[in-house]
């Protein structure tokens, strides 16, 4: 039986956990899930494109959504914003499909206000020194960037506490295989087959 309503899933951890890497790998794999494009006005990385990855803003059209009230959620984050728009999650919930965000912990825990029955995932890395390590292989920031990523981290560490699920990022492979356990695991919930029973044997014979 199929849900009327979709569930949206939240993806989100520190900086160089690799939500990228494995949101990825995980559509390639399932290809019901519904991905919401982020806006942010930071500059593409290689090999990242436009409409695919992100949707890349310049920071006046990224206000002129916000004046617009186009998004759900918004932050500044290591002097960029990020942000989620609002009409396709609400129109594909509504057609019944899934949503998954990968956003950034600011912004996941603002969606969380709008979407309180949301799924949230938080992505943890194995250490900090492995942390470390993934933002400087990157090879695109500088050393004081780099910092004030490490330093935002463990700020972001201390927020796990308001996701409903943590998945450690030890192998992509292995993270992606939980993520997938924890969509299949949501959709058997009682509360939701309850819902999906009563509609269609009627509510006089329950």
């Amino acid at each position: 039986m199929k849900d009327e309503q979709g569930i949206l899933f939240i993806l989100s951890g520190p900086s160089g956990v690799g939500k990228g890497t494995v949101r990825k790998q995980l559509f390639e794999e399932d290809s019901e899930l519904q991905y919401s494009i982020s806006v942010t006005t930071r500059n593409p990385r290689e090999g990242e494109q436009d409409g695919v990855d992100y949707f890349f803003k310049s920071r006046d059209q990224f206000e002129d959504m916000i004046e617009q009230n186009e998004l759900i959620e918004y932050a500044e984050y290591v002097g960029n914003y990020y942000g989620t728009p609002k009409k396709y999650v609400e129109d594909t919930l509504k057609a019944g499909k899934d949503v998954f965000l990968e956003i950034e912990v600011q912004g996941a825990l603002k969606v969380r206000d709008t979407f309180p029955h949301g799924v949230f995932i938080f992505l943890f890395p194995p250490s900090l020194d492995e942390l470390k390590n993934r933002i400087i292989n990157r090879g695109t920031e500088s050393e004081e960037l780099i910092r004030n990523r490490l330093l935002e981290a463990k700020k972001e560490i201390e927020m796990m506490d308001a996701y409903d699920y943590v998945v450690v990022n030890d192998e992509i492979d292995n993270a992606v295989r939980r993520i997938q356990s924890i969509v299949v695991s949501e959709h058997c919930k009682r509360e939701r087959v309850y819902q999906q029973y009563k509609k269609a044997l009627g509510s006089e014979l329950l």
